[in-house]
């Protein structure tokens, strides 16, 4: 298996193509824009598979950008308990 890389533009265009080699198991797609990788391509399985582990990874991107934020202004921060009641009060489950 190989993945292939193709600019959006391209990506337009072939689709269908794209889909079926992903489909057929022949690799991932990594889709780019200007140059930079944006999106990737993979079998919806591979997705299912990977998504609660991409959730962490994503909530700890999060983590790590507000953290850099309040390195810069640390007036940014909130007290525990003013996050901790704002939860409590969405009904979200801590």
């Amino acid at each position: 298996m190989s993945n292939i890389t193709v600019k959006s533009s391209e990506a337009r265009t072939r689709f269908r193509d794209l889909l079926d080699q992903v489909l057929a198991g022949k690799g991932d797609v990594i889709i780019e824009r200007n140059g930079k990788s944006v999106a990737v391509l993979i079998p919806a399985i591979d997705y299912a598979e990977f998504q609660q582990q991409m959730e962490e990874f994503r909530a700890v991107r999060e983590a790590a950008a507000a953290y850099e934020e309040w390195k810069r202004d640390p007036s940014v921060a909130r007290a525990w308990d003013e996050v901790d009641d704002e939860l409590e009060g969405s009904g979200e489950v801590k």
